[in-house]
């Protein structure tokens, strides 16, 4: 069986984070929210995987993934020119896929659920299609499932009126006979092949669609806030450990994960879930709150940061209580003046002094 993980779109409900490169690159817990799909994948068993990349900055996919060999695979990439939509971007690893059955991540979505079980039972069955659905609170934003004495009986995109609130995750199994339906299809109101009409179609046609309702954690991580909150998810469920040094006074409460030559400074206080990267500097009297992750190479001085995401090489010397904020690569925040609440989301690069 083979992997496809879509890594394209132009992530514009993500500006300015999206402005030097992919959304699916964007770190959570300090690991591009990509690879956790590259890894459910090869824990799996599925190390030949193409990636459908576009956009701005898709060569940064091929430099961080490469052949895939750091990773126990076997990558390979295709380009969607234009966004045509996701039942496009599957038609082009028709090649790739052969007459394999095949699995289809949206490079943009976390699950914390092993999938082993799911392929291996879509591999016995005679099915068409399996998809993964999950209850959500915002229907209307998702791709929503009917279901009918125990059968997928609809399947609609983004409904006004939503009849369900079981969203199709970004997760698909599919066979080859998906570009047969993909062929037939035609643009929808966004100009785009739309997968929810590809998978309607298998219906109309009486194809057996398989489907399992899950309760773990799933997050399509569309915008800043979803992004918070898939990395509150991850980090709670990290396995601690400390391997940089800390200096007298310091208080470490929660799960914490820091990493090699990190310097936690006097009186600095660390309250997990927290990941802190190598070779970074929380000085004195700085407190890493609660769902907080910071990357690599940062030098941090504020009087707070807590359910944030600080990506590597930033630096903070204020005395701001930073909060709910993801804030890019290669970022300086100085300020002198009063403490105050801050909330940043800014793009890579970004320079602020108040």
């Amino acid at each position: 069986m083979k992997g496809v993980i879509l890594h394209g779109g132009h992530g514009t409900r993500l500006r300015p984070l999206t402005h030097t490169g992919p959304k699916q690159l964007l770190p959570i817990a300090n690991k591009p929210m990509s690879q956790y799909c590259v890894e459910t994948l090869v824990r799996a068993g599925i190390v030949d995987i193409m990636f459908v990349i576009g956009g701005i900055g898709a060569n940064r996919v091929k430099d961080y993934y490469g052949n895939g060999e750091k990773f126990g695979a076997k990558f390979g990439y295709v380009e969607q020119v234009f966004p045509k939509g996701i039942a496009h971007a599957i038609s082009l690893c028709e090649d790739f896929v052969k007459d394999e059955k095949f699995v289809v991540f949206l490079g943009d979505n976390i699950i914390q659920r092993e999938i082993t079980e799911y392929i291996s039972s879509f591999q016995r069955s005679n099915a068409q299609a399996s998809l993964l659905l999950c209850e959500v609170d915002n229907p209307s934003q998702f791709g929503i499932a009917e279901i009918e004495n125990g059968k997928i009986k609809k399947i609609t995109e983004k409904p006004k009126t939503p009849p369900t609130n079981l969203a199709v995750t970004g997760i698909y199994f599919l066979t080859p006979h998906i570009f047969e339906i993909i062929d037939k299809l035609k643009p929808s109101w966004r100009n785009e092949l739309e997968i929810a009409d590809a998978l309607q179609m298998l219906i109309e046609e009486k194809k057996e669609i398989n489907y399992e309702i899950i309760t773990d954690f799933w997050k399509d991580t569309g915008t800043p806030n979803d992004i918070i909150e898939a990395n509150r998810f991850i980090l709670e469920d990290m396995t601690e450990s400390f391997k940089g040094t800390k200096e007298d006074e310091v208080i470490i409460d929660g799960k914490v994960i820091v990493g090699e030559e990190t310097i936690i400074k006097h009186g600095a206080k660390i309250i997990g879930p927290v990941i802190i990267g190598k070779r970074c500097v929380i000085e004195n009297g700085t407190t890493i709150g609660e769902n907080t992750s910071i990357g690599d190479d940062c030098h941090i001085k504020c009087d707070t940061v807590s359910s944030s995401i600080i990506m590597p090489n930033c630096t903070v010397d204020s005395k701001l209580n930073i909060k709910n904020s993801i804030i890019a690569p290669n970022t300086k925040i100085i300020q002198k003046s009063d403490s105050a609440d801050k909330i940043f989301i800014l793009g890579e690069g970004t320079q602020i002094y108040l």
